[in-house]
């Protein structure tokens, strides 16, 4: 059986690691290449690094970072934000990312993750999708959470699976920030409909929020940020703690 992995996730507005709850309310949560440099020493198994304002001038600004990520890291990590075509994903990659995540722009364009795919492989196509969940179902939103995108959560995720993409990051709305647990019964239900990994992300407070997103839902990753960042819960503690409950990390 593959092991289970955490990532950490860095938010990065204007060049530096910021945190919010239900995607507003930003708070400052550090230097992004130090942070990195961190969480690849505690036993992180990933990082994402997701630019939250991705403008035109930002895009230089994050390249450069993640050219000092790559500089100082060795575990593999995923960039997202302001991909709309293949040169930013090229952009990216040659400044040393392994993956890159497309959300918006995949919503919008959906040949984006066929592209992505074919130039490049599956592995490095990472499809995240922001849903909420709002009359009975899980609706897709584009634009960090503002626009509703008029998709539902398992339709987009198989019809992303089937245009190449290697995995899907699935980040619950109603969950983000407020530390009560991930979307298990949503992430139990994706894994059950993909043939590729689910990485949990949004709502993350407790070691058995980990725990239980890997056994009850099914998750092949699980994604966090504010309990690593505030330093609420240690890697490699996590770690130790999952081994014990029966889930399969690499220590």
């Amino acid at each position: 059986m593959l092991a289970k992995r955490i990532i950490p996730c860095l938010d990065i507005k204007d060049g530096t690691t910021v945190k919010g709850i239900n995607f507003v309310n930003f708070r400052d949560a550090g230097n992004p290449v130090e942070l990195g440099a961190h969480y690849s020493r505690e036993g992180a198994d990933e990082l994402v690094y997701l630019d939250i304002t991705a403008s035109h001038e930002g895009r230089k600004t994050f390249t450069e970072l993640v050219r000092r990520v790559a500089a100082c890291i060795n575990i593999p990590f995923t960039v997202g934000g302001g991909i709309n075509e293949i040169k930013d994903v090229d952009r990216l990659l040659n400044a040393g990312a392994d993956k890159v995540s497309v959300n918006s722009a995949a919503l919008r364009n959906p040949s984006l993750v066929e592209e992505i795919a074919k130039n490049f492989g599956s592995q490095v196509c990472v499809v995240a999708i922001d849903a909420n969940y709002e009359d009975n179902d899980w609706i897709c939103y584009l634009n960090g959470g503002r626009i509703p995108a008029g998709k539902k959560l398992y339709d987009w995720a198989v019809e992303a699976e089937n245009l190449g993409a290697g995995e899907i990051l699935f980040t619950s709305m109603t969950h983000d920030g407020v530390k009560a647990g991930y979307a298990n019964e949503a992430l139990a239900a994706l894994a059950g409909r993909l043939h590729i990994p689910v990485i949990a992300s949004g709502g993350a407070g407790e070691k058995e929020h980990f725990r239980d997103t890997f056994t009850i839902g099914k998750a092949d990753a699980a994604l966090a940020a504010s309990v690593f960042h505030f330093g609420e819960i240690g890697i490699a503690g996590l770690k130790q703690y999952l081994l014990k409950e029966g889930v399969n990390v690499r220590i």
